[in-house]
């Protein structure tokens, strides 16, 4: 078979679990020109059609049904036995994917990803960065990193180090006209900046000090689902802002950011990188975890 052929299973696979050429586009890193290009003609030289195509949805035929549960397994084990062979490789090269909320990624973008690529020249790391929690091993990516409590029970854990914090902002020059809040529940007379979760609901700022907890459902002129955005509006004086800890630290400390309510934001569990329990680890794979538990314990936390 022709790496061209194996692609092309790949990419009706991964349209099939996505369900949309989109989606899978993004996975296999090509334009969803090429991926349907691509999947035509497949199409074109079995002789039938794969998936219902509309302006909105993708779905798979009955053909594209039989296709996927006979080719599945076998495209499974094709992957398996290449893996096996890349096992043997000992300069480590290929593709990593990796899944991380936003926030996760530009925390260890620098102090592990960064410099893996530069000691490892020959590979390339894919890092996609999402609020939702994913199935890596469906989805297709080879590690995940999330906060400790919410890495699943059946992934194998490595602990980077780095405890996870709120902070609650605002600009010098909103402080200089509102009082500075001094338990939670005073955050509900200030304007906030509300953050929605990408299922939809918005995010109930969390806090906790002395075993007493909060949350405060917060009011004020925008709702955004991004904290880059939140910050950009917090800066310009529009109102409170609630964010990870490492997203504000920089304009905290060069006095951009006025932090308060720090004794109701208590140290959280900490980043962990996860995978599965892969028989046939590759050169790049087993490098990647090895560095990421070097960091974990020059932060002087354990697996």
């Amino acid at each position: 078979m022709r790496r061209a052929d194996l692609n092309d299973l790949d990419a009706v696979i991964a349209i099939a679990r996505r369900g949309s050429f989109r989606a899978a586009a993004l996975d296999l890193g090509m334009s969803t020109t090429a991926l349907s290009n691509a999947v035509g003609k497949l199409e074109s030289a079995l002789g039938v059609r794969l998936f219902h195509r509309t302006t909105r949805s993708v779905s798979l035929t009955d053909a594209g049904r039989v296709f996927i549960e006979q080719v599945g397994p076998a495209l499974q084990d094709v992957h398996g036995a290449l893996e096996a062979v890349r096992s043997q490789q000992t300069i480590p090269s290929g593709t990593l994917r990796i899944n991380a909320f936003a926030a996760a990624g530009r925390e260890i973008l620098s102090p592990l990803v960064l410099e893996f690529i530069r000691r490892h020249p020959q590979v390339h790391v894919d890092l996609v960065t999402e609020g939702r929690l994913v199935d890596i091993v469906a989805e297709g990516f080879d590690l995940g990193v999330r906060v400790a409590d919410l890495v699943p029970s059946d992934m194998i854990a490595v602990s980077l180090g780095r405890q996870q914090r709120y902070a609650v902002v605002g600009s010098p020059a909103y402080f200089a006209t509102h009082d500075r809040p001094r338990v939670p529940p005073d955050l509900l007379n200030h304007p906030c900046l509300r953050v929605r979760l990408p299922n939809g609901a918005l995010f109930r700022w969390q806090f906790e000090k002395d075993g007493q907890s909060a949350q405060i459902d917060v009011d004020g002129p925008m709702t955004l689902d991004e904290a880059s955005l939140a910050r950009i509006a917090v800066l310009e004086g529009v109102g409170i802002g609630f964010f990870m800890e490492s997203d504000v630290r920089a304009d905290i400390e060069a006095g951009r950011l006025v932090r308060v309510l720090d004794d109701w934001t208590p140290p959280r569990s900490g980043l962990c990188l996860y995978y599965s329990g892969r028989r046939n680890p590759s050169a790049a794979f087993r490098a990647f975890i090895g560095l990421a538990r070097e960091l974990g314990a020059k932060s002087g936390s354990p697996d």
